[in-house]
């Protein structure tokens, strides 16, 4: 998939979209988080650094994210990207290895980006994008050495450089909350008997996206899916394509967990989550402005 493909399938409005509201701390960070780190796949910027090195929109998302893990095999980056269909994964990452070494995938990461960030908050004191920077980078750190544990994306993600520049490192920060939250999230989902797929369906319905809309976005079959269906539905979770009074609150269970294994770092940033929430909300804002990231609130909430 190239960039304008990507652009037409992701990045149109959908009339009268609505998604579930961001109503607990953790949550919250994450929405507004979510634009700033994926600003190294959808801003122009980043386009021109991957079109560069030989990459597409695909093989960069899963090129960029998987080099964190160093020169792994394609099983092990299927296993952390969980759900998309792991052929899809593994051969992404196949593809954007003959391409790149896995340094220049993460020169090409950063450099997507920091200039994404840079060109979106014109204007924005740069101190400012410092002191954000360091509040959040603080929170993390207070969460101790245990949030590692069963973290891979966020671990390998957070012993890279730290980088100098301030913006490449406000996005940076913003990745590491990501995947601080995608890997609980991915634990979440196994603990309660949810397989990748699974998860799928259950996201995006409960996102407000009809049944397989995001999923086959995924790279799943139309047989996997309908199994995974079946199998939701004789878990009394799926009823007529759509999620039962059950399935809504074992998806809500799933959500309470991540939250749950967020609590450290939130907790950390105590009384001054309001005012960084609106701040990093108007930045993120401001990427969605540019084009930079889907406006459909869905697919901000689907991740």
């Amino acid at each position: 998939m190239d960039f304008d493909q990507a652009r037409e399938t992701f990045l149109q409005p959908r009339e009268g979209a609505t998604a579930p509201v961001a109503d607990t701390p953790a949550l919250r960070l994450r929405h507004v988080l979510e634009p700033l780190a994926m600003v190294h796949i959808w801003s122009a910027p980043a386009h021109e650094h991957m079109a560069r090195a030989g990459l597409n929109f695909l093989t960069g998302y899963v090129g960029g994210r998987g080099a964190t893990l160093g020169d792994v095999t394609p099983g092990v980056v299927a296993a952390t990207f969980a759900v998309f269909e792991p052929g899809l994964a593994a051969d992404l990452w196949r593809q954007a290895r003959a391409a790149c070494s896995v340094e220049e995938l993460l020169a090409v990461r950063n450099a997507g980006g920091g200039e994404g960030l840079r060109a979106a908050l014109e204007g924005v004191d740069e101190a400012e994008v410092g002191r954000v920077t360091r509040t959040l980078r603080d929170a993390l750190d207070a969460g101790g050495p245990g949030e590692l544990a069963g973290r891979p994306l966020y671990a390998s993600l957070r012993d890279q450089p730290w980088p100098t520049d301030a913006h490449t490192a406000l996005f940076h920060v913003a990745s590491l909350y990501r995947e601080h939250r995608g890997d609980a999230h991915l634990g979440a989902c196994v603990a309660a008997g949810i397989d990748g797929l699974e998860a799928n369906i259950l996201t995006e319905l409960r996102a407000g996206f009809d049944l397989y809309e995001y999923t086959g976005t995924r790279g799943w079959s139309p047989e996997a899916m309908d199994a995974a269906a079946a199998r939701l539905t004789a878990r009394g979770l799926l009823a007529d394509g759509a999620l039962t009074a059950a399935g809504r609150d074992a998806r809500q269970q799933i959500e309470a967990a991540t939250d749950l294994a967020q609590h450290r770092v939130v907790e950390a940033l105590g009384s001054g989550l309001d005012d960084l929430v609106a701040t990093l909300g108007a930045w993120a804002d401001r990427v969605v402005a540019a084009g930079w990231f889907p406006p459909d609130p869905a697919k901000r909430a689907a991740g």
